[in-house]
């Protein structure tokens, strides 16, 4: 069953990774996520761009999701064009050939108290 479910422009206007981390293990490293669901039987291929108050825009970073498939892609890992800074605010625009739902996700460790904050991005098109 082809579910497309979704829209195929999505905007984070929130965005900033922590320049440290209360631990170096992988699940705990503060990090910014955007978290993409494809319901449909096609492949999703998805263009990230992000946007600064202080420079131009970089990207594309380049993304692919399988049909009927989920991927979490941290911003931390992201290296082409670039590594995103840290210690930066930005915003993203997130573009699909086809129908995607993306939610965006936070973990703040520079404490060890850790602060985890997540929302749906706003749905564009």
């Amino acid at each position: 069953m082809d579910l497309p479910i979704g829209k195929k422009v999505w905007a984070i206007p929130e965005g900033y990774i922590p320049t440290y981390s209360h631990t170096t293990g992988r699940e705990l490293v503060s990090h910014e996520a955007a978290c993409i669901l494809n319901a449909s039987n096609k492949e999703a291929h998805i263009k990230i761009t992000l946007f600064f108050s202080d420079k131009d825009p970089i990207g594309p970073y380049l993304i692919t999701v399988p049909p009927r498939r989920t991927k979490h892609i941290r911003f931390n890992d992201l290296k082409d064009p670039q590594p995103i800074p840290k210690g930066v605010d930005y915003a993203s625009l997130i573009e699909s050939d086809v129908e995607i739902i993306v939610q965006h996700t936070r973990l703040d460790s520079r404490q060890a108290e850790n602060a985890l904050m997540t929302t749906i991005a706003y749905a564009a098109d």
